[in-house]
């Protein structure tokens, strides 16, 4: 697409008649007029008045044969923003879609935010909310910032280096994602030269120079094709294709690759009338030129993400050269280029009930976005989702049932869990890959089945976030735990403070509504639930507020204020945790550090990180195990042992074999006769770890067994 050329309205609805009926054409001209007049003396930094921008974002849309209301929006796309004009006023005026439309592409100017990076977050989770309930909405703006880009050279260099970035990491994949190339390929290049214009300019001239001395192998190669298409008597259309200049760039940084060995591939477009067609000259192809193994793709049967579709495959011409060659339809050649805007631009031509790939396929997109969005904590972690989410590099995955699923590279078997569904996702314990038990954290490859394995009580591992690569897992997880930490802060706030309260005879049940309320007004709470959630996670004292509550000096000491240890169970969750400094197992004497925002961290009561007791004591609380706790404690352990064939596998043994995990072996010091290592292993409690060590003590080559308490 070229800049406009149109300087009228006139020239503009001139064109429009082609597609639109007259009193639609009619509707757009008084959008047109009521925006000339909003934005009377207003000029761009160009110099021209500032309805020039409305009228060429219009005449982009026009490109796309988008209806009426589109057009309108796009000629009022920017005055809510930048006039006295109100949303209602627009209502009024024209129509409740029309200021539905602005008001999706208009910036919250009236809100200040704490930074421009909030600010950027809350606009862009504004615009996708709109966009998912009219995808038009999209369109409009990403015609908006078409035309910003072919007129960035006007502005300040700082400013159209953070207008090019913007474009660069989200409007290029947005338009990518809704298949419109040719738009993406046009914000990349315009892109690319606002933020390096010296590395375009040498890559663009590099690119003329190559082509030149390219003519003549390019024009013998596509005289080849053609040759063995007639022979076959195939209909084709072959075009010569050139990769754009952001993409050579990439391609030279990514892979390191120097600039001629990029340029040469040499790429054609085989374009033909039907599918049966795509794939007879995919054989013709091949018999003419050598397929290269492992290069086929074939994103008819499994279109991409967008909706996408061609047969890729590269090949091997005269001399060894590498031919890249895309085989697809007419109506696929459209698709690739133009993608969700096709719904607009062949309705009239082909029969608009027909759902259109690339449209359905943004449809489900827009509704997994829907979905991140209410799961997101704020507008930051929602833009930092959809940035994974916009990057999709595809693979296939087949579930048990044969049905296809899409994920990026690199998804793992959690990724699929909760692609498959949000609860298969919180409840996956395993997964087989190709009927082979495989770890949930296996990145999964194209053509695999994977079949998850579920358990109704499990739930999601904090750890998982350092390996799932999809947005919905992520947004799912972190709100899951989010969650669960909330729930679980509430329930430890409220025995730590009915601990403080019964040190002085008193508990929750016996407050009275005054009591609780006069608390709750102090510190600047809105409710019970929020008070006990900040007691649970150490950013408020139980003690204090229990003094606040009863009324009692601040500085009065209780007497029994040791008298009432928190007991642990081992099955609390995030909010109790223990500490790696000192690993306390069932059966040491521990105390509670109460660390604001983590809930209570448990040490040993000998651990030298909790030398300030004396100096803070209102920093910990007394805490004992319970009679019978649960769960299995990471321990650490020295191991010295003379170096023997065979040595360090007898001590993993002997662990396993005393029914505890290595979780981790670390080699401290290592000569030619000696070793010392460091296991962390896992037990029940002291009388489990002796028991291990006593194992131990009978290997023979085990010399020294101590345990490492800080």
């Amino acid at each position: 697409m070229g800049e406009s050329v149109l300087q009228t309205i006139d020239d503009l609805a001139d064109r429009l008649s082609s597609y639109l009926e007259d009193d639609h054409i009619a509707t757009i001209r008084e959008a047109y007029y009521f925006a000339e007049s909003s934005h009377e003396g207003q000029f761009r930094r160009s110099g021209e008045p500032y309805i020039t921008h409305p009228l060429a974002v219009a005449y982009i849309l026009s490109e796309m044969h988008m209806d009426h209301h589109s057009l309108m929006a796009a000629m009022l796309h920017d005055v809510i923003e930048d006039t006295e004009t109100s949303k209602e006023q627009i209502a009024d005026r024209f129509s409740d879609v029309v200021a539905d439309l602005v008001d999706g592409v208009s910036k919250m100017s009236q809100i200040k935010f704490e930074s421009r990076a909030i600010a950027q977050a809350e606009n862009f989770r504004k615009m996708v909310l709109a966009m998912t309930r009219d995808m038009r909405v999209i369109l409009v703006k990403l015609a908006d910032r078409l035309h910003n880009m072919r007129t960035l050279d006007v502005l300040k260099p700082k400013k159209r280096r953070r207008i090019a970035t913007e474009t660069l990491e989200i409007y290029a994949p947005i338009a990518n994602r809704l298949g419109m190339n040719n738009i993406r390929i046009e914000f990349e290049d315009l892109g690319f030269a606002a933020l390096y214009p010296l590395r375009a300019q040498l890559i663009q001239k590099a690119v003329k120079t190559a082509i030149g001395s390219r003519r003549e192998i390019m024009s013998h190669l596509h005289s080849s094709i053609e040759n063995r298409l007639e022979n076959e008597s195939l209909q084709g259309r072959v075009v010569g294709r050139q990769k754009h200049l952001y993409s050579i760039y990439n391609k030279m940084r990514d892979s390191r690759k120097p600039f001629d060995e990029i340029m040469d591939v040499f790429g054609f477009r085989i374009i033909t009338q039907d599918v049966d067609t795509c794939y007879r000259v995919l054989g013709v192809m091949h018999n003419l030129y050598k397929p290269i193994p492992g290069r086929f793709k074939d994103y008819i049967a499994i279109p991409k993400t967008n909706g996408y579709q061609s047969l890729h495959s590269t090949v091997k011409g005269v001399n060894g050269v590498p031919i890249e060659v895309q085989i697809r339809t007419e109506e696929m050649e459209a698709m690739a280029n133009n993608g969700v805007a096709a719904h607009w631009l062949y309705k009239t031509e082909t029969n608009a009930s027909e759902p259109i790939h690339a449209h359905s396929r943004a449809r489900e997109w827009m509704k997994s976005l829907l979905e991140i969005q209410q799961q997101a904590g704020n507008s930051l972690e929602f833009i930092e989702h959809v940035k994974v989410d916009l990057f999709p590099d595809e693979v296939y995955i087949f579930t048990p049932k044969g049905n296809i699923l899409e994920l990026p590279t690199g998804a793992t078997a959690v990724d699929f869990a909760y692609a498959v569904h949000t609860d298969i996702g919180n409840t996956c314990v395993a997964a087989k890959i190709d009927r082979q038990l495989a770890s949930l954290s296996t990145p999964i490859k194209s053509g695999q089945t994977v079949e998850i394995i579920t358990t109704p009580g499990a739930q999601p591992n904090p750890s998982w976030l350092n390996f799932v690569i999809t947005s919905k897992a992520r947004s799912n997880i972190r709100h899951y735990l989010k969650h669960k930490r909330l729930s679980e802060s509430v329930s430890l706030g409220k025995r730590l403070l009915n601990k403080a309260l019964a040190e002085h005879g008193s508990s929750l049940e016996q407050l009275t509504e005054e009591h609780l309320q006069r608390a709750l007004k102090q510190y600047g709470f809105s409710d019970q639930e929020e008070l006990l959630e900040n007691i649970g996670l150490g950013n408020r004292m139980a003690q204090l507020i229990a003094l606040q509550i009863l009324s009692i000096e601040e500085n009065t000491e209780p007497a029994s204020a040791l008298l009432y240890p928190l007991s642990v169970q081992g099955t609390e969750g995030m909010v109790i945790t223990f500490a790696k400094c000192c690993r306390p197992i069932p059966g040491d004497n521990i105390i509670g550090h109460l660390s604001s925002g983590r809930g209570i961290v448990i040490h040993t009561d000998h651990c030298k990180n909790i030398s300030d007791f004396q100096q803070k004591p209102e920093k910990y609380t007394p805490v004992v195990w319970a009679e019978d706790p649960e769960g299995e404690y990471m321990v650490e352990i020295r191991v010295e042992l003379n170096n023997q064939r065979g040595a360090l596998a007898s001590v993993a043994t002997a662990v396993t074999q005393s029914n505890s995990n290595v979780e981790s072996i670390n080699m401290d010091d290592k000569n030619a006769n000696h070793s010392t290592i460091r296991l962390i292993i896992s037990v029940k409690d002291r009388i489990h770890l002796a028991r291990v060590i006593k194992r131990l003590r009978n290997i023979k080559t085990v010399s020294k067994i101590m345990r490492v308490k800080s």
